[in-house]
Parts: C-alpha cells; sequence; structure tokens
C-alpha cells in the first residue's frame, strides 16, 4: 500500500480553483492585517502560510476514502494530544492554562488540530452508521465519543473551543442525517438547561464555572460595571471598529489612539484581530473578510452537497461548519455580543497550529471535491 495513495484519474475541472483563491486572499489579508497590529508576527505567519500551502496541496492528493480506514487511530491520536498537553512540564502553562506544547520555534495547541481529526473520524462513524444514526445506541456511543475529547478541552480549561468543539459534533451529526424529532426534543431541554445555567452562573457563590468565566459573563450583562477590567477590551474593540467608519484609518497607521498603539487590546493579533479590521479598514473592511468566510463557508458546503458518499459530505460540510462557527464567534466577541472569549478568527488571527490546521481541512475539502458524485 503507497503513502500517497492517489485515486486515478483526478480531473482538472473538478478542482476548486475558487474555494483555494478564497482560501488565500482571506489568508493574505489576515498577514497584513497581523503586521499592522504586531510586525514581530508577521514574518511567522507568512512561514505558517507557506507550511500549510505545502500540507494543503499533499492533503488534497491523498484519497480521503483511504484516509477514513484509519478512523480509530485518528481519533486515538486527537485524544492522545489533548491528554498530553494536560502533563505537567509537556503543556504549557500560560495565563492560568495548559493549552500548548512548546516545539522549539512555535507552540502547538492540539485542540486547533483535535477539531480536524475529530472531523475526518465522525465521517467514517456517521457513515457507518447512516441507516441507524437515530438509534438510541448509536447517538448514546457518538455522545460518549465526543465527550472523551470535550472532558479534556475543558479541563486545559479552554470553554471557547469545547462551545466550539460542541457546537460542531451537533451539525456534524445534522448533516449525517439525524431525525428532526430528535433535534427537536434535544432542544426543547437544552434551551431551558442554558437559560437555568445563565441563571445560576451569575450567582455570587456559583461552582459550575471558574471565578474569571463568570467575571467574563457579568462584563458582558453590565459593562460599564466592569469597564476598567473585565470588559475593557470588549468596549475597546467596539470603539475600535466604530471609530473606522466606513473605509478605516489605514493599516499600519501611527494614530496614539488606535488599540493597538495605545495597547487598549491586548494580544490584538490573535482573538481580536476583528477589532484592528474594522478601525484600519473601516466598514468596507470589516465587509469584506466576512464575506470571504462566508463564500468559503458555502463553497465546503457546496463540494460537500456534491460529494460521491456520506463521508465525504461530513467531511466537506463539516470544515465549513468549523470555519463558520469560529467566525461567528470570533466576531460575536470583539462586537460584544458574546461574552469574551478566545477563539481564532480562521485564515485572519495569528496563530500556526490554527492556520496549519485549517488548511488541512480545506486540502481535505478539495480532495472531496475532487472525487465528485457520478451522475447518470
Amino acid at each position: 500500500m503507497r503513502l500517497l495513495k492517489l485515486r486515478k484519474p483526478y480531473r482538472l475541472k473538478d478542482f476548486k480553483f475558487s474555494l483555494l483563491i478564497l482560501v488565500l486572499a482571506t489568508s493574505f489579508l489576515g498577514v497584513l492585517v497581523i503586521g499592522s497590529a504586531n510586525e514581530n508576527y508577521q514574518n511567522k505567519q507568512i512561514l505558517g502560510l507557506v507550511i500549510a500551502l505545502v500540507v494543503m496541496a499533499v492533503v488534497s492528493l491523498i484519497d480521503y476514502v483511504w484516509i477514513l480506514n484509519f478512523y480509530w487511530l485518528i481519533y486515538g491520536l486527537a485524544v492522545f494530544l489533548l491528554a498530553i498537553v494536560l502533563i505537567p512540564g509537556v503543556g504549557v502553562y500560560v495565563n492560568g492554562a495548559r493549552r500548548w506544547i512548546n516545539l522549539g520555534f512555535t507552540n502547538f495547541q492540539p485542540s486547533e488540530l483535535a477539531k480536524i481529526l475529530l472531523i475526518i473520524f465522525f465521517a467514517k462513524f456517521i457513515m457507518k452508521h447512516e441507516e441507524d444514526l437515530s438509534d438510541k445506541v448509536t447517538i448514546i456511543k457518538a455522545v460518549i465519543l465526543i465527550a472523551i475529547p470535550l472532558l479534556l478541552i475543558i479541563k486545559e480549561p479552554n470553554l471557547s473551543t469545547t462551545i466550539a468543539t460542541a457546537l460542531l459534533f451537533c451539525v456534524l451529526m445534522y448533516v449525517g442525517g439525524l431525525s428532526y424529532r430528535f433535534i427537536g426534543t434535544v432542544l426543547l431541554i437544552t434551551i431551558p438547561l442554558a437559560i437555568i445555567f445563565l441563571s445560576i452562573v451569575v450567582q455570587p457563590d456559583q461552582k459550575l464555572l471558574e471565578d474569571y468565566q463568570q467575571k467574563r459573563i457579568l462584563a458582558w450583562l453590565e459593562p460599564q460595571k466592569y469597564a476598567t477590567d473585565d470588559a475593557y477590551q470588549q468596549n475597546n474593540s467596539v470603539m475600535a471598529i466604530g471609530s473606522g467608519q466606513l473605509t478605516g484609518k489605514g493599516l499600519n497607521n501611527n494614530t496614539t489612539t488606535s488599540v493597538k498603539n495605545g495597547n487598549f487590546i491586548l494580544e490584538p493579533q490573535t482573538d481580536f484581530i476583528f477589532a484592528i479590521v474594522g478601525e484600519e479598514l473601516g466598514f468596507v473592511g470589516c465587509c469584506l473578510v466576512i464575506t470571504l468566510l462566508l463564500l468559503i463557508v458555502i463553497q465546503c458546503i457546496l463540494v460537500g452537497v456534491r460529494s460521491q458518499d456520506m463521508a465525504g459530505r461530513v467531511i466537506a460540510c463539516g470544515v465549513g461548519s468549523l470555519i463558520g462557527i469560529q467566525t461567528f464567534i470570533n466576531i460575536a466577541v470583539a462586537t460584544q455580543v458574546f461574552p469574551n472569549t478566545g477563539i481564532p478568527l480562521p485564515f485572519v488571527s495569528y496563530g500556526l497550529t490554527s492556520l496549519v490546521s485549517l488548511y488541512i481541512g480545506i486540502g481535505l475539502v478539495l480532495n472531496v471535491g475532487l472525487q465528485p458524485k457520478k451522475y447518470q
């Protein structure tokens, strides 16, 4: 068995150049904005982009059907990576969380790669259970299998990635054909529980969340009361986006009142990169970023719809959903629609693990696109 099992023949007309162009355009825009936010990280992001492109090219030529044969190994790798990062001496402890492994030249964040690995695993799992996906036993198996990595991510702690991964799992099951009756039942139970949960965690002596997590929710509910501490970054983010007006102040501007120059936002090149977009590129720039990411999501879904099997559909729609979920959460935090929680803006925020992992996902989608459904 060859290491790179190429499915022959691939046809050039099936390659989704439109998806590749959209991803590259978003990534190049990200490099420019990162350089403006903090020029020290721009060269690293360029290096990460080069590595990501090479990895994507390789993955796009590997038959995803062949990759799916190793789905249990892939699941085991995801769990292993999420577990070892929790070991003192292996995982790097930064700002109260153990989420990274120091590789010397960069920090590797296992949870970012794990999301892609879990998409691959559940693509095979769902395809194997395509006929009985709505059965109680199958659902219980799926919930247990996703609960293990979710618990490990919570343990870091990383609440935003936990939420994003849980939402991703729900989308994967929906794409796989989970019955609407079951989905409706879950929503009827989940929505009241979410309301009860929020009402409990805002109480002074609650035990469900860490203190810093509770403060972020309280700061979101009462931003003026917490304006000098927990709501500080989000308040400044909203003001920065608004100050950009229609076309922004321009990249690499030297305005002292800028959120980057005045240090009004910590690490502006990562979780609050959208504030930099809004301030320096204005409403036009914000619309451009959102449009590019939306088009990427749509392209992934279209590839999934035309895929040759259920696994291909789950992979393509899963990668598109992951990009959509992270985009929504990141922008919602930057605009104070959601409480402050850190998650990268796909292809735009600085982060080599996130960038390379997403490009692996795009490589998988491109390979799914190279093997479309055959119409009689």
